[in-house]
């Protein structure tokens, strides 16, 4: 299955009988799926429909769709309210004996609100069911379009976390090597310090002194959170050549990076395990920023 961002555009349009209608679809990031939609009025009957298959394309995002719905050839007609124009004149009946007044005149009477109504012509039943059918047809090419598009920004993705990976992998693997790590060196340096202590006072165990030397060289030791790191390449890079809705998956290993990452920068005692830890964090939070944007 090929990846997928969370991000697209995509638009559709067509015709059916008197009516034009085009749609718009906007995705963006989200934890969950979410589809929004704008609709003309009377047309919240599709939004069952259109909403059923954007779930079955899509897993992941938040989609605004938007649709624009215009009918041609259909002038509006002009009636009489008769119901406000019935009562207008009872109460022109009723003044006519207590105020000395004209009669109301035709054009009077129409041009007080109300009475004259612009009404747009009734739909044709038959028509309205096509343009549905159209308009569903329709999302469903926008719909497509989107997620094609979505799949080609997953692609990019896929190649750049692919080399995220490659330059964690790279940096892991300098601080596995660094000399200040090796057993000699660690070796080295607790035997000065353990002199060094020794010099300024005779009060020193020298046996209780190297139990805590080795202590300290233990927990000092990165070995478990590079086994760890190396691990987490590993899911990633099946989990990447796998494909499909794998940002949540790809997040959470992001964390345990992050984790394993910050645990070998507190137990570095040596300036370039510190740099070389630097610039894994620097990488893995490069990893991270991506993955929130995949499906």
């Amino acid at each position: 299955m090929a990846l997928s961002s969370m991000t697209g555009f995509a638009r559709s349009h067509g015709a059916s009988g008197p009516y034009a209608f085009e749609w718009e679809l906007k995705s963006v990031n989200a934890k969950g799926f979410d589809l929004r939609t704008r609709l003309p009025s009377g047309w919240d009957d599709i939004d069952v429909t259109i909403r059923k298959r954007a779930t079955q394309v899509l897993s992941r995002g938040t989609v605004y769709a938007n649709l624009t719905v215009k009918r041609s050839n259909a002038a509006p007609a002009v009636r009489i309210n008769e119901h406000v124009l019935a009562s207008l004149l009872k109460t022109a009946q009723e003044l006519r004996g207590k105020i000395d007044a004209l009669a109301p005149s035709i054009d009077g009477l129409l041009s007080i609100k109300g009475v004259l109504e612009v009404v747009e012509p009734e739909p044709d039943e038959s028509e309205e069911q096509a343009v549905k059918i159209a308009v569903a047809e329709s999302f469903e090419q926008a719909l497509r379009s989107l997620a094609d598009m979505r799949e080609r920004e997953g692609a990019a993705l896929g190649r750049i976390l692919m080399q995220r990976i490659d330059e964690i992998e790279r940096l892991a693997s300098r601080a596995d090597a660094a000399p200040g790590r090796q057993p000699g060196a660690v070796m080295a340096r607790l035997s000065e310090q353990i002199a060094a202590l020794l010099d300024t006072s005779d009060r020193f165990d020298q046996d209780r002194l190297h139990q805590e030397a080795l202590l300290i060289a233990a927990k000092a030791d990165i070995r478990e959170e590079l086994d760890r790191i190396a691990s987490h390449v590993s899911q990633t890079r099946e989990l990447i050549g796998k494909g499909g809705p794998i940002g949540r998956k790809l997040d959470f290993l992001a964390q345990e990076f992050n984790r394993e990452v910050n645990t070998c920068c507190s137990k570095s005692n040596d300036l370039e395990l510190t740099n070389v830890g630097l610039e894994l964090k620097n990488v893995v939070e490069q990893f991270r920023e991506q993955v929130q944007n995949l499906e």
